[in-house]
């Protein structure tokens, strides 16, 4: 599979300071421009099969698709790639299903998930549950991902302004989960990507942690690589008392062209 990306990727996942173990998953796949990352939740660490599963099986999906690709193409023409993440997370929702009804220790597990595929000049992301997503572009931090939680709901009603959402105290209390219920709502979302975009996705275990401006401050540090970043992010969430697994995954754009603009040239690229 041929790209027109330069991708740097870094990423990190600690247990924090108060959890035993650690139930999320992190999978990287820098040749296909893939970053997933998982939070899972659940007894007799099911979590972390949860998750670990999520990560696998949405990995295993986009790959196989994305390697029966046409050089030159970044998917099969016949399907786009907000359809492809969508699949790939449905199947890793009747994946974690399955197992859950041959495990008895497994029921109720579930996983919070966010994802991104780079692809010609687009990013496109998918997210279940409160795991962000945030792109850090000409010194501005922006959260690209909407919680899929009834603390986002209080916000989005008026209920609870976004000042005081830090200190709520049902933060954690999601609406959407990987592999809890047999129908599941998947949000995906395009965007156009520049050179020198700096991409954070994590779990909540960081987002509950660190303010934005914390987040924006780390980010912009032009004195440290990439894989500092991701420490110094992690290191600072313990340091505020890392009340829950972190994990942190960055992908910086370094460099991306593309051969024709508009809706025209992404019509050719699409038909080459």
């Amino acid at each position: 599979m041929e790209s027109n990306l330069n991708l740097e990727f870094a990423s990190m996942t600690d247990t924090g300071r108060v959890r035993a173990h650690n139930e999320d998953s992190i999978v990287l796949s820098p040749d296909y421009g893939v970053a997933i990352l998982a939070d899972g939740m659940g007894g007799y660490n099911a979590g972390e099969v949860a998750s670990t599963i999520a990560t696998a099986v949405i990995r295993e999906v986009v790959e196989a698709e994305l390697h029966e690709s046409q050089p030159g193409d970044q998917l099969n023409r016949m399907k786009s790639v907000s359809h492809l993440l969508d699949e790939a997370v449905t199947q890793a929702n009747l994946a974690i299903l399955d197992a859950a009804l041959e495990e008895p220790d497994f029921s109720g597990m579930g996983t919070t998930l966010v994802m991104a595929l780079f692809h010609h000049d687009k990013v496109t992301l998918a997210h279940v549950g409160d795991s962000r997503c945030y792109r850090y572009r000409n010194g501005r931090l922006e959260q690209l991902t909407r919680d899929h939680s009834q603390l986002q709901e209080q916000i989005d009603a008026g209920l609870v302004s976004p000042e005081w959402a830090q200190f709520a105290q049902n933060k954690n209390l999601i609406t959407r989960a990987v592999g809890v219920d047999a129908e599941l709502q998947v949000e995906v979302h395009e965007y156009t990507i520049q050179t020198g975009d700096l991409y954070l996705l994590c779990s909540d275990g960081l987002s509950d942690m660190l303010m934005a401006q914390q987040l924006e401050q780390v980010l912009g540090d032009s004195a440290s690589d990439l894989t500092l970043k991701a420490e110094t992010l992690v290191t600072q969430a313990n340091e505020c008392g890392g009340r829950d697994n972190i994990s942190v995954i960055l992908v910086r754009v370094r460099s991306v062209s593309s051969e024709k603009a508009g809706l025209f040239g992404r019509i050719m690229n699409w038909m080459k």
